[in-house]
């Protein structure tokens, strides 16, 4: 560990992957373990966070949807912070934080700062937690292609950049991350840009974790049937002919061992 002594710290942006620690990188555990300080949030596999020791400190900058929130500014500031008071901290984020998270922008704010920063890729949750439910991204003959889309704006929205009839024409996958409350628009729309409404769809909520759910329709029911199964985040939607072979596909891993996004914060 860093002592407090050294004059500049160093931050390490480790993607953790979805909830179970089994699938982290060799690389993202060494560093979660060597850390100093663990800025993390609900969706990591914070059952990591049980095997460390009593001195490294454990800050939860978690975001609870329409619930409690730490701003993305506070969250580069306690990177920061920590950082050039001598430590390593290691910010762990579930799935890739370049892949759809603020990962970006953490190490543009470290950069700025002049506080040395690194990345550590993780197992990112839109290819590993399909798999899991049984889901390849592509297949011979299926899908010779995939486009990750995140759901976080919805179609028609001014903020919105995505062509979603691009996306109904492209003949890829489709897997939407962030895409729980706007899930209903998005597959309107899609229906509406002529994607046919018999396309296979299916839905997993904590991808990887003992609370793994997995919930099988069509891009014309998959909206309906969420609200009716009380589908929460997190939650991915895969949208294409690959999804009907989770009826024929054993999943590519037996159910976690330990709780993963479940676990509680310890107290420190």
């Amino acid at each position: 560990m860093s002592s407090e002594r050294d004059a500049t710290g160093r931050v390490v942006l480790v993607g953790g992957g979805p909830g179970d620690p089994g699938l982290m990188t060799v690389a993202g555990l060494d560093a979660v373990r060597s850390a100093d300080v663990v800025v993390t949030d609900r969706l990591a596999p914070v059952a990591v966070l049980d095997d460390l020791g009593p001195d490294v400190e454990v800050i939860d900058v978690g975001k609870v949807p329409f619930g409690r929130a730490t701003p993305q500014e506070e969250i580069n500031r306690i990177l920061i912070d920590h950082a050039r008071r001598g430590r390593t901290v290691v910010r762990l984020k579930g799935g890739d934080s370049f892949l759809f998270g603020r990962g970006g922008e953490e190490h543009l704010a470290c950069t700025d700062a002049g506080v040395p920063v690194t990345v550590i890729p993780g197992v990112t949750s839109a290819f590993s937690v399909p798999a899991l439910a049984g889901i390849p991204a592509t297949h011979r003959g299926l899908s010779q292609g995939v486009s990750v889309v995140s759901g976080h704006v919805p179609p028609g929205s001014p903020d919105s950049t995505l062509d979603y009839g691009a996306l109904a024409r492209s003949g890829t996958t489709l897997v939407l991350l962030m895409a729980v409350t706007n899930l209903p628009a998005i597959t309107a729309e899609l229906l509406a840009q002529g994607l046919p409404g018999a396309t296979p769809a299916v839905m997993i909520e904590n991808g990887s974790t003992p609370a793994q759910r997995v919930l099988r329709g069509t891009l014309a029911t998959i909206a309906r049937d969420a609200a009716e199964e009380e589908i929460a985040p997190p939650a991915i939607t895969v949208i294409g002919a690959v999804a009907a072979l989770a009826e024929q596909l054993a999943p590519g891993l037996p159910p976690p061992s330990r709780a993963g996004s479940e676990v509680a914060f310890p107290s420190r």
